[in-house]
């Protein structure tokens, strides 16, 4: 089933995501992912299994905890310059993106409807995704961005989410790229230790320019890639900004960027449910880096809580 005329998370049920893939894969499957690029793992049976093996516990816990599941596609990398940095031409890259979308296809299919599982076409930055430094313009950012994004609505995507955004002007061209291939778009910024995005500009801002300048087109907003304790300060405004954050993958990991640990399930889990009061719409929980099915359980038990 396709959900892209009514992305399910949107009701006010409870949905989970996966944790952070390319962590997980590194350090626990001992496998080589070149420039944090997942999807070299779809290049071959092999890889896909080891994503496969990937992605089920969370489809379990799902079922088990009786809630949804978004399933981002392992195509965060899976964009022109990172593709050819790493020697994938145009047209590899797009039949590597609708494997990807194919995979959680196969396994939506297997689930038989329990849990509702929602296909995500995962997007990542052009740059590195701790900087930004390296700018787009609106525009140049729905141009570069627009190949994959069209690939991903030709395929049963029922979304796009770009994930780990440093700064509006992508968001805004994302959003307008996503709009005009007829795909809903999320959009997920990280944040630093002091709350605001890596170019110093303060998260509610970029949410309020993002949907200024596309007439609030995002279906919402996530944050992800920055642990709670980072940024619960900045959610005491009860600004509407706030209410468009839907989505929350954060690190297990207290500390920054360049410092990341696996931290504890549980008291991860305890700062989701801290937030529950100050984010009043979020549905979707999940993890980012140096998560694994382990916290996911644990947050979604606590947040159901």
């Amino acid at each position: 089933m396709n959900h892209r005329a009514q992305l399910p998370q949107l009701s006010g049920r409870t949905f989970i995501t996966d944790g952070g893939l390319e962590t997980d894969l590194i350090f626990h499957a001992g496998l080589e992912l070149p420039d944090f690029a997942s999807f070299v793992l779809l290049e071959n049976e092999r890889g896909v299994q080891a994503l496969r093996d990937y992605y089920l516990p969370y489809i379990e816990i799902a079922r088990e905890q009786r809630v949804g599941i978004v399933l981002d596609t392992p195509t965060w990398r899976a964009n022109p310059d990172w593709g050819a940095r790493l020697g994938y031409r145009p047209e590899t890259l797009a039949e590597l993106n609708r494997r990807g979308v194919a995979l959680l296809e196969e396994l939506r299919a297997s689930a038989g409807g329990e849990p509702t599982l929602v296909i995500s076409g995962c997007l990542g930055p052009r740059g590195d995704g701790y900087r930004a430094d390296q700018r787009m313009s609106d525009a140049e950012a729905a141009d570069y961005h627009a190949a994959q994004i069209v690939t991903f609505a030709d395929t049963a995507a029922d979304m796009v989410s770009a994930l780990i955004l440093t700064y509006p002007d992508e968001a805004v061209g994302i959003v307008r790229a996503a709009e005009a291939a007829a795909i809903p778009a999320v959009i997920s910024f990280t944040v630093e230790t002091d709350g605001r995005l890596p170019g110093g500009q303060p998260l509610g801002e970029a949410i309020e320019q993002v949907d200024a300048e596309t007439a609030g087109a995002a279906a919402y907003f996530m944050v992800n890639c920055a642990h709670p304790t980072h940024f619960a300060h900045v959610l005491e405004d009860t600004h509407p900004w706030v209410d468009r954050i839907r989505g929350l993958r954060a690190n297990a990991s207290t500390k920054s960027h360049a410092e990341l640990d696996e931290g504890d399930p549980l008291e991860l889990a305890r700062h989701y449910r801290d937030l529950a009061p100050r984010l009043r719409n979020l549905t979707v929980v999940g993890g980012c880096c140096s998560t694994d099915h382990r916290h996911i359980a644990a947050i979604c038990a606590a947040w159901k809580g």
